[in-house]
């Protein structure tokens, strides 16, 4: 008799894993149904024969011991029929299963929109055009012409699946697979729509209407459950997820809830101060310069930033002051600066340490 471990290929300290992966391996290749040659089945049977002594301690000990490793010794020998129906069908052929049904959830969609900062301000209506699978509305999902219906399969008899016998060391053995005649669906199609070629749905432009939040940003997602593609035969849809994009505004930028802006303030206006009215997001505003304002202050103006995404209170719009020194002055302008500066005895340009640039200086005084 051919010794065990070399039918299986693996030496004789071979672990339990190492024997059960060669003969998944060689049963694989050699059997019946993938390898109908008369030696293959030979092969078979003794690679069978192999792994039901060695997988099976009590057994692989007395077989090393120079016993005949009978596979059916000690009243065991069932470990390689369980093992072909693990390699070959999953763990056991399915007898009496249910068969398949059409109806399966649908694909979910993903849709990019492009939003102005305006529209995050308090949040947005938009009407979302989606190029998806929807219902057909010939047949409803049924798949079938209208008039006509599933009829059950002749081949497994509306159960989905059909018995296959297959040879073992224990005989013959049947097992249930699911029918190609019908995929396993336990019915066929006579009549197909015409309109969705037995889809049950069909590929059409539709509209979402969507209420989109306040406080969105660049990058978020938002889910809309049951608003995607509709599942083959008329099954649930998938969810919609759009996608926003927040467009760059030329006025403000957004920094969290807050809105930052930049206020040009002349000369004058920043040595005596002045009053002036600024275009927000959401309507004009009434700011005051206070007088001596100096470039890179930043004024407050409470409540008009942009709405928190989770509810709250409002951020803030906060205007940074840039003064505007003058570069085009006729005499008389000059004259009356040249006299300005000689009454107010003002210092001489002088050096002082450096601490930042002018640019990091703003936006430290845009955070607090």
């Amino acid at each position: 008799m051919a010794d065990h471990y070399e039918v299986l290929g693996v030496s004789r300290d071979a672990s339990p894993e190492e024997i059960k992966k060669a003969y998944r391996r060689l049963a694989r290749e050699l059997h019946p149904d993938v390898n109908p040659g008369a030696d293959a089945s030979e092969r078979f049977k003794l690679v069978t024969h192999a792994y039901d002594v060695l997988s099976d301690p009590e057994q692989r000990q007395r077989y090393d011991m120079g016993g005949d490793g009978s596979a059916f010794g000690g009243g065991q020998g069932f470990g390689g029929f369980g093992d072909i129906f693990e390699t070959f069908f999953g763990g056991g052929g399915t007898r009496g299963g249910r068969p398949r049904s059409r109806r399966e959830r649908g694909q979910d969609a993903l849709v990019r929109v492009t939003l102005d900062l305006g529209d995050v301000v308090f949040g947005t209506h938009r009407d979302i055009e989606v190029d998806t699978a929807v219902l057909c509305e010939t047949c409803q999902g049924s798949c079938c012409q209208p008039g006509t219906s599933e009829a059950t399969c002749d081949i497994c008899h509306g159960s989905g699946q059909v018995q296959r016998t297959v040879r073992s060391l224990l005989g013959n053995v049947v097992t249930s697979q699911p029918c190609t005649a019908c995929q396993g669906y336990g019915t066929t199609i006579p009549y197909p729509c015409a309109s969705c070629q037995g889809q049950g749905r069909v590929r059409a432009r539709r509209t979402v209407s969507v209420d989109i939040p306040g406080g969105v940003e660049t990058g978020l997602r938002l889910q809309l459950p049951g608003s995607g593609e509709v599942g083959p035969a008329g099954g649930p849809n998938g969810d919609l997820y759009l996608e926003v994009t927040v467009a760059s505004h030329e006025t403000f930028s957004r920094e969290g809830d807050d809105l930052l802006a930049t206020l040009e303030v002349s000369m004058p206006d920043a040595i005596l101060g002045a009053q002036t009215t600024i275009a927000s997001l959401d309507g004009d505003v009434e700011l005051e310069v206070r007088a001596g304002v100096q470039s890179g202050d930043v004024l407050t103006i409470k409540g008009r930033g942009i709405t928190p995404l989770r509810g709250g209170t409002r951020g803030d719009l906060r205007v940074a002051v840039q003064v505007v020194t003058p570069t085009r002055l006729d005499a008389k302008q000059r004259a009356l600066i040249e006299d300005f500066a000689k009454k107010a005895k003002a210092p001489a340009p002088r050096l002082a340490q450096f601490h930042q640039g002018m640019f990091s200086k703003l936006r430290d005084r845009f955070r607090g």
